[in-house]
């Protein structure tokens, strides 16, 4: 095995007079601010990837390339590729990258027009501040192979910035940045023509594929490029003409508003889909002027849709292959030894969920519970007692708790809800999910209203054979602090209020707590999904709620969830509380709304509702949020990850730095999709050192 080559000797001198190129490169420094956060994470960077030269830190080009490339995001732009960049941040000419350079190429990447300075200080080979023709001419000749399409420098368009005269007409920063942005426009046009060879206005699919490959291949996914040949079926022929070239270059071209608008277009639809005439429709009243031709929206549903024909409705995750170059197609394993699996993941996802809802439920339920000790004596309340109320309002009733209770009073009954309460919220959150994700569109996460409102109805439903028991025993203990000091004594703890009850007996008041928890649950998931979704717009470019947002879509679900309850919640406690002497009895159910409403009135079934509100809201906003920070701290770890379309758009801060150092190379990956790659991985930097390149 041969040793690796050593790394050159720094030589100049340190005084020397930098050029005007190399003075405007390093002020921009002091033109864009640099947080000290920043300064210290490239700091580690640079100290991860340097080597020690003369007993100084330097990055040789292999080193660069470590330091400034995207770890997952080499499939489309190769090593040799990033390497360009070398060249642009070694000004010395030295072959090396000390730490003031690297600070400064960072500091650059910051820059707005990042990619279009990268471009032209690669251009600018002797570093003069202006680009002449034979730079431009040279350092574009050197990028290409052969076989590629040949480039006309003494075409029309040319001479429009450089003048008839070589040498004549030089080219500034802002007069290059325009030459750049049509240089492809025109390479399309001289491609089309040098292979349209009998000038009928028509090449064939596979010269189509030719002229795309050589400039935007980077830019296109493995599915799609397989697929190119087959534009021309859009119309009969089996050819294609330059307007079709022309439309689909536009959509590459285009492609970061592409995927803004189909982004937009399937969040604001009912069913996560659009067709050709959505995708249109939205664009049209999203700009002042036409964005997209029908030609052009026919390439994307062409591409996206896989060819078929009709009006297609199509989901982002269709349109992933044309928008993500990374794309793969997903494996879809068909092995019947699967089942099993998923059986037992079944299994381990419950369980996960069971032990996070138990946990979460009564952080949730420790919150609240003196509120709801205040809203049950409330509701327990009856005016046909004979003598005065004990309570005049909520606050009222709290006081009276205080004093005499004490603190502990509060928190009466609160054991058995805690032990109850784990069951309760794991078949409350799993049955929610599980039928939710039965339900759900598989391309498209969304669910149909009546499915939210079946599984969180399902949810309330299956959690009263834990929820009734538990509450029964909590409302007799919460009503012993109403005795009096005589019958102080005789208190009881809750197992012996069940054994009193017995099996049936802790069922008493069953229907009513169905009658409370399946509308309740109904409510409240359909509610706190929406929130997340259409308020807080959750999953939007990726974005994930913030703590604030998560707790403010439970507790604001909560809301409607407790108050429109409240009616069978009030006959729930009723039915469930030991009738004192004088107090009217209650057969059932019905028999309970008739006798409050006739001997109290209507408002008596919203008793302790404002209570119940302050209660639910929070407890719930509370249990969601310890129930979401939960799985984001401990996450499923066998969970299958939602197909996701991710680009640059949706891109994480902290990735931010490679993102940007791979934009930088958009303007000279144009001039061709191979450029970089001929100039050979370590020589990068001598071959475009000097200032007579030959082409």
């Amino acid at each position: 095995m041969s040793s690796p080559a050593p790394l050159p000797t720094v030589h100049g001198d340190s005084n020397e007079k930098p050029s005007r190129a190399v003075s405007a490169f390093r002020s921009v420094r002091t033109a864009v601010s640099v947080p000290e956060s920043e300064l210290k994470r490239w700091r580690r960077t640079f100290d991860t990837n340097a080597k020690i030269v003369n007993g100084e830190k330097f990055l040789d080009q292999d080193s660069f390339v470590n330091a400034i490339a995207p770890k997952s995001d080499l499939t489309k732009i190769g090593r040799a590729q990033f390497a360009i960049l070398f060249r642009v941040a070694d000004t010395s000419r030295r072959g090396l990258v000390s730490w003031e350079d690297f600070t400064v190429f960072e500091t650059l990447l910051k820059r707005p027009d990042a990619d279009y300075w990268m471009a032209f200080q690669y251009f600018d080979v002797d570093s003069s501040g202006y680009i002449t023709f034979d730079e431009f001419k040279n350092v574009f000749s050197a990028n290409i192979g052969p076989d590629a399409i040949p480039f006309d420098f003494e075409c029309d368009w040319v001479k429009l910035y450089l003048g008839k005269k070589n040498g004549t007409h030089v080219l500034g920063y802002n007069e290059f940045t325009q030459l750049m942005k049509g240089l492809q426009g025109e390479r399309l046009r001289q491609a089309f023509r040098f292979l349209d060879k009998d000038q009928d206005g028509f090449i064939r699919p596979e010269e189509f594929k030719r002229i795309i490959l050589e400039i935007a291949g980077h830019k296109l996914s493995d599915a799609i490029i397989d697929r190119l040949p087959t534009l021309c079926t859009l119309t009969p022929g089996q050819r294609i003409s330059y307007s079709e070239v022309a439309a689909f270059y536009n959509v590459i071209k285009d492609m970061d508003m592409v995927e803004r608008m189909i982004r937009e277009a399937t969040a604001k639809t009912k069913d996560g889909r659009i067709d050709q005439a959505d995708f249109l429709n939205y664009a049209a009243s999203s700009s002042r002027y036409s964005l997209f031709t029908p030609m052009e929206a026919a390439i994307i549903f062409h591409f996206a849709g896989r060819g078929e024909t009709g009006s297609q409705r199509l989901a982002l995750i269709d349109f992933a292959q044309l928008l993500d170059p990374r794309w793969k197609a997903p494996h879809e394993a068909v092995d019947t030894l699967a089942k099993p699996v998923s059986f037992w993941h079944g299994v381990g996802h419950s369980a996960y969920n069971f032990g996070l809802g138990g946990i979460a439920g009564a952080f949730g339920a420790t919150i609240v519970y003196p509120i709801d000790m205040v809203k049950t004596r409330m509701q327990n309340q009856r005016s046909t007692v004979v003598g005065q109320m004990l309570y005049k309002n909520s606050l009222d009733c709290a006081r009276m708790i205080l004093r005499n209770e004490g603190l502990l009073g509060f928190y009466r009954g609160l054991g058995p809800q805690l032990v109850g309460v784990a069951p309760e919220k794991a078949i409350k959150l799993t049955v929610n999910e599980v039928i939710r994700s039965r339900a759900m569109d598989p391309e498209t996460g969304r669910i149909k209203l009546h499915w939210e409102i079946i599984a969180g109805g399902m949810a309330g439903g299956c959690q009263v054979i834990f929820t009734n028991p538990l509450e029964i025993v909590k409302i007799r203990l919460q009503m012993q602090g109403e005795t009096t000091s005589v019958e102080v004594a005789k208190r009881k703890g809750a197992v012996h209020i069940i054994r009193q009850l017995g099996i049936l007996g802790l069922y008493k008041g069953a229907t009513a707590c169905m009658l409370r928890d399946i509308p309740f649950s109904a409510i409240y998931f359909t509610a706190y999904s929406h929130l997340k979704t259409d308020v807080f717009n959750e999953g939007y470019n990726g974005k994930q709620l913030s703590f604030l947002e998560t707790l403010a879509s439970a507790g604001i679900a909560g809301m409607p969830a407790a108050f429109l309850t409240t009616p069978a919640d009030v006959v729930k406690t009723r039915l469930q509380t030991e009738a004192k002497s004088g107090q009217t009895n209650y057969k059932g159910v019905r028999d309970a709304f008739v006798k409050i409403y006739r001997e109290e009135g209507f408002r008596a079934l919203y008793k302790g509702g404002a209570a119940r509100v302050i209660r639910s809201s929070p407890q719930f906003g509370f249990t969601l949020l310890g129930y979401e920070t939960l799985k984001n701290w401990l996450p499923y770890p066998w969970a299958e990850k939602p197909r996701r379309v991710e680009t640059a758009l949706t891109a994480r801060p902290d990735e931010m730095s490679q993102i940007r150092a791979r934009n930088a190379l958009k303007i000279l990956l144009d001039v061709h999709g191979d450029f970089g790659r001929r100039v050979g991985s370590g020589s990068v930097g001598l071959s475009l050192s000097n200032p007579r390149l030959s082409s």
